[in-house]
């Protein structure tokens, strides 16, 4: 009896398995699982990585407004003027089509939007909507099964003026994103209860050869070419490596290079420092939307973004039902060294498949088949040997802890109050912005695992220094922080803290620089813009995952001091409310030099501000300035 009870064991656990992974993959045909999105992501990245960057098609050409053509016009967004002659310049070389990554939802002036509808029209010309969405996330409804069943359900748009859309086509520019914010798919259409949307790149290429798209259940079909999309119309993107890989031309370039836009199609978009549209991806931690966009439009014209079709999908089944069977069947067989390393090759060629297919632009889920193998072949062996059920345990209590979020005294204190802050709370604070400069031109000549290591260290050096002044780090803004001290709860003492931080902020963060190697240190320099006064302290984000954050005119003002202190080559700028809150002893009048008060104007304000200017002279000897050979 016990001999048949052995036999039975195989088969049964063979069954499980099967149905556990046919489940899965039945599962997935109707879109993806929810739980395994950030693995996937994760390897999507990985896998990106180990095929390394591409040479984009000569097709698109990017116009970027950025700080410069900001520093010559002198006003961020452009006028509406300057968007015209812009628009037009761009139409005298004759490109295929346009497309303006840029909203157009307010008036100006009549003549200065007469202008701009009157340069739309010189080309064929797409314009940038918004989908908003009930939810703040992309939601699919269930539908009717038709070929429009599934696309993103928007609550409405937000469309561009109307004389500006009667001389121009109009695209959708919304991303689907994974939960940390790196685009993976361009939705093509959108619906909302009264219509629907072209996306934007969908909208410029069907300008672009001049030939309206047809839907299909398998993909899109422009003219004779059918290109394939996954089940709710999305286009995988594949990006082809850091950012200005596909050709990226400055609106400030006078004349714009008329082989870079004729015959091309020519998107245009913002990448102002500061801005808001801005994604990580694999290759760059800060890729601009216009060329998340761009490589959209690459895919739909040339064909080379990645497939993930129906197709894909039913291989992602049929892999998810027979890994985990394969798997019991090899642990079955031989209990032993010989089965393990059986199991490890099997493993090995199914991952090294996986990462092959990617490579040859084919999108194969990575999570399922683990997800789907794991499961029954743990059980499996847990059965067999009873002994690694202890184990199983611990795994489940580690992965309870990348549940875990925020710093250690903010969690402490939610512990004590778990519903701090779900509702928005006004209260006095002072916050700390410090940012390096040069980091974006730097890290495009660096390696990837370079540009880590070096944000790595300074985000570990700012984080230190928060921490120690009695302050949080409420978010990391790629090569800076925002530190906001008053949480969870204000103090007389805070302004003081605050001016403590940026004091020894400046003082650690010239160390670091001297440390690294001089051709890195040369190109790097910081500041720190330092604000008192009353914020909105909230918690942001969904069930999964939520941050604290303040926000409010405290912060944009503290922000924006960055700039003044920039442009004085000072270390720090700080309000003259801040420097007095914190007292005529606070450590920045008993280091460095201060220099004010002086009234400065502050982007974004009608009216200037009285500021002081901190210079850390002592600290920044040992550095040498970018081709002088010199210390400071």
């Amino acid at each position: 009896m016990r001999i048949k009870r052995r036999a039975l064991l195989p088969g049964v656990a063979l069954l499980i398995a099967g149905l556990w992974g046919g489940a899965l993959g039945y599962r997935q045909l109707d879109g993806d699982i929810a739980v395994l999105e950030r693995f996937e992501a994760t390897m999507s990245d990985l896998r990106a990585l180990l095929r390394g960057q591409r040479v984009a098609p000569d097709l698109v050409t990017i116009i970027v407004v950025d700080d410069e053509t900001v520093r010559r016009t002198g006003h961020y967004p452009l006028r509406r003027g300057d968007l015209a002659m812009l628009i037009a310049r761009i139409a005298a070389d004759r490109p295929k089509a346009i497309a303006l990554d840029l909203l157009l939802l307010e008036q100006t002036t009549p003549e200065a939007d007469a202008a701009v509808a009157s340069a739309l029209a010189q080309r064929p010309t797409a314009l940038a909507a918004a989908a908003v969405f009930a939810d703040a996330q992309q939601t699919v409804s269930a539908g009717d099964g038709g070929p429009l069943s599934r696309l993103p359900t928007a609550a409405r748009f937000l469309m561009p003026l109307p004389e500006f859309a009667a001389r121009a086509a109009i695209g959708v520019v919304n991303v689907a994103t994974d939960q940390s914010g790196t685009p993976r798919a361009f939705p093509m259409l959108f619906r909302s209860d009264r219509q629907i949307e072209m996306s934007l790149p969908l909208r410029t290429v069907a300008l672009a050869v001049g030939v309206d798209p047809s839907i299909e259940y398998q993909g899109i079909r422009i003219g004779d070419r059918l290109i394939p999309t996954d089940i709710d119309h999305r286009l995988p993107i594949a990006f082809y490596g850091r950012r200005g890989t596909i050709r990226t031309i400055s609106a400030a370039d006078d004349p714009l290079p008329h082989d870079a836009i004729a015959d091309r199609i020519v998107v245009v978009g913002a990448t102002v420092t500061g801005g808001s549209d801005f994604f990580p991806t694999p290759f760059d931690p800060v890729m601009p939307g216009v060329e998340v966009v761009a490589t959209a439009v690459n895919h739909l014209i040339s064909g080379d973004g990645m497939l993930r079709d129906y197709r894909v999908r039913r291989a992602d089944a049929i892999i998810a039902a027979t890994l985990p069977m394969l798997l019991i069947a090899l642990l079955a067989w031989r209990r032993n060294a010989v089965g393990l390393i059986a199991i490890a090759i099997v493993l090995a060629l199914a991952l090294g498949a996986n990462v092959l297919a990617y490579g040859n632009g084919i999108l194969l889920s990575a999570s399922l088949p683990l997800a789907a193998a794991a499961p029954p072949a743990l059980l499996f062996g847990a059965v067999q040997l009873w002994a690694d059920r202890r184990r199983a345990q611990h795994f489940a209590s580690t992965a309870a802890l990348f549940q875990q979020f925020q710093a250690p005294a903010m969690r402490q204190w939610l512990s004590r109050d778990p519903a701090f802050l779900l509702d928005p709370v006004r209260q006095d604070a002072s916050i700390v912005f410090i940012d390096l400069s040069g980091f974006t031109a730097l890290s495009e000549t660096l390696s990837a695992q370079a540009v880590r290591e070096l944000l790595k260290d300074f985000h570990a050096l700012m984080d230190s220094e928060a921490t120690t002044h009695g302050g949080i780090v409420t978010s990391f803004l790629g090569d800076g922080a925002m530190i906001v001290f008053g949480l969870p709860e204000p103090s007389a003492v805070d302004s003081r803290n605050a001016a403590s931080c940026c004091a020894s902020l400046s003082r650690r963060t010239w160390m670091w620089l001297a440390k690294l190697p001089t051709a890195i240190a040369a190109q790097l320099r910081f500041k720190i813009g330092a604000h008192c006064g009353e914020i909105v302290a909230s918690r942001l984000g969904g069930d999964g995952h939520q941050h604290i954050t303040a926000t409010g005119d405290t912060v944009n003002v503290a922000s924006r001091l960055m700039e003044v202190a920039a442009r004085y080559g000072a270390e720090l700028a700080l309000s003259d409310e801040m420097l007095r809150a914190a007292g005529s002893d606070c450590m920045l009048s008993r280091t460095g030099e201060l220099v004010g008060p002086q009234h400065e104007p502050i982007r974004g304000r009608a009216r200037s501000l009285a500021v002081w200017l901190w210079y850390d002279r002592p600290a920044v000897a040992a550095v040498p300035v970018p081709g002088s050979g010199h210390a400071l």
